[in-house]
């Protein structure tokens, strides 16, 4: 008898990987996180930290030598994504739907990015993110954020029901 779960390939397990395995991947198969240099420094479950050294190719105001704000989004939604999939174990599709990232001051000139993720809540669908980018103390950010993901949703085609198939819901 076959087994009914081999009918979508997606069923099947990946091997288990490291949770810096799993970070450093999902950085490396994004083309502008690469560009940008995001650096992997400790990823542990639900929680990621990153840096993004300073290049003066990566510098928004020529005058201040500081680093265009988008860099720090990127940085920011990118580790958040890392976090959430920390929290998940496995990986998955992910896409952010919501990313409110409040800045409090401009980026130090010659200083590299530091940047800590934590996934504090995943449900059926959703998962939540707060995230910093700093220089030498989280307690001095340049920014912070709060996130939303939405984790791959499959459907059944026979039942019409939905279902994650590597989480098992």
């Amino acid at each position: 008898m076959k087994d009914p779960s081999n009918k979508n390939p997606k069923n099947k397990k990946s091997p288990p990987v490291s949770f810096t395995d799993m970070g450093n991947l999902l950085l490396k198969t994004i083309p502008h996180a690469r560009y940008l240099g995001m650096e992997l420094l400790s990823v542990q479950k639900g929680a990621a930290e990153a840096k993004v050294s300073y290049r003066e190719d990566l510098v928004g105001d020529t005058e201040t030598g500081v680093v265009h704000g988008g860099v720090i989004t990127s940085l920011l939604d990118n580790l958040s994504g890392v976090a959430v999939a920390s929290a998940l174990g496995n990986l998955f599709s992910l896409a952010t739907l919501d990313l409110r990232i409040d800045y409090m001051r401009a980026a130090q000139k010659d200083k590299d990015i530091l940047a800590h993720a934590h996934c504090y809540k995943v449900t059926k669908n959703i998962a939540f993110v707060r995230a910093s980018a700093y220089e030498v103390s989280i307690d001095d950010p340049i920014a912070t954020s709060v996130a939303s993901f939405m984790i791959e949703t499959d459907i059944d085609t026979a039942t019409g029901k939905e279902f994650h198939a590597e989480r098992g819901d």
